[in-house]
C-alpha cells in the first residue's frame, strides 16, 4: 500500500486527526484500525482523534452500520460522527469539534502548568471567527467531480 510509507516525521507536533472511513466500504474502516495504530505510535498521547463515518448519503450501500462506527469509537476513546462531502452535512461541524477539543486540552494545559501568557481567554477586544465567510473552503468547496 502506498500510503504505509508514512513516517513519524508527518506526524510531528499533530494535536488533532480526522480518520475518515467509507460508510459503503467495509475495507476503509477495517483499515481506520490500523491508521489509528500508527497514529497513536507517533504521536502525542493527548491528540483529539475524531473517527468519521464519510458518505452517510449513501445509506442504500451502507457496509459499516453507525452503531458499529461508534462502537469502535467508544472502545478507543475516540470522538465519532458521520459526514457527507457530498452534501456537506457535518463536514464543518467535524473540523469545529476537533478544533474545540484540541483548544479545550491546550488550555487545560496552559492552566495547569500556572502559564498566564496561553490563557484560554481571548484579550479584551479580540475576537476569534471560526465561520470566517472568505475562507478557502467556502470559495472553493471540500470536494469536486
Amino acid at each position: 500500500n502506498r500510503y504505509r510509507a508514512i513516517t513519524s516525521a508527518y506526524y510531528r507536533g499533530a494535536v488533532g486527526a480526522l480518520l475518515v472511513y467509507d460508510v459503503t466500504r467495509k475495507a476503509t474502516f477495517e483499515n481506520a484500525v490500523r491508521w489509528l495504530r500508527e497514529l497513536r505510535e507517533h504521536t502525542d498521547p493527548n491528540v483529539v482523534v475524531m473517527l468519521i463515518g464519510n458518505k452517510s448519503d449513501l445509506r442504500h450501500l451502507v457496509a459499516v452500520t453507525t452503531e458499529e462506527g461508534k462502537a469502535l469509537a467508544e472502545q478507543e476513546g475516540l470522538f465519532f460522527m458521520e459526514t457527507s462531502a457530498l452534501e456537506a452535512t457535518n463536514v464543518e461541524l467535524a473540523f469545529t469539534e476537533v478544533l474545540t477539543q484540541i483548544h479545550r486540552i491546550v488550555s487545560k494545559k496552559a492552566v495547569d502548568a500556572g502559564d498566564a501568557s496561553a490563557s484560554a481567554v481571548p484579550s479584551q477586544g479580540e475576537s476569534i471567527n471560526i465561520k470566517n465567510e472568505g475562507s478557502t473552503w467556502k470559495k472553493i468547496g471540500c470536494c469536486s467531480n
